[in-house]
């Protein structure tokens, strides 16, 4: 559900953050100084060095650009959110269904919960750097 602006501001940071965008700009700044360094004649000369236009209106890129950015990373955030809550929901759901379906089997969840702690902290052990710990196999689960 995202508005027109919100494409926008999606579409100017997809291009900024490509090669294509430092490529136009570099052409666009050899231009503009070749241009107002005498290179083209007298007559091409609009900004002087030292380009106070050229700079003025980096400035204001910038500044537009980061804007642009920033309203990208705020819907990126929102998007991680909803997805996090949906994470969240999958796993609850599967965690109650895992209990329900143990039961039935005539499985303990306190039994089991206590294994699982077991085994996360063998595996967490096992990732330490020079622990020497193997880690579980398959078959332990």
């Amino acid at each position: 559900m995202r508005t027109s602006q919100d494409r926008f501001a999606d579409a100017i940071t997809a291009f900024a953050g490509t090669m294509g965008f430092v490529y136009v700009h570099a052409v666009w700044f050899a231009v503009w100084i070749a241009l107002n360094l005498r290179l083209f004649g007298s007559v091409a000369v609009f900004d002087p060095y030292p380009f106070g236009l050229l700079t003025m209106i980096v400035s204001l890129e910038a500044i537009f650009l980061s804007t642009f950015v920033m309203v990208s990373q705020n819907r990126q955030a929102a998007r991680e959110n909803v997805r996090a809550d949906l994470d969240f929901e999958t796993n609850l759901r599967a965690e109650v269904w895992a209990v329900h379906i143990g039961k039935a089997l005539g499985l303990s969840p306190q039994e089991i919960e206590l294994h699982v702690q077991e085994i996360i902290q063998q595996s967490k052990s096992a990732m330490e750097p020079g622990s020497g710990v193997p880690p579980v196999p398959p078959d332990a689960l």
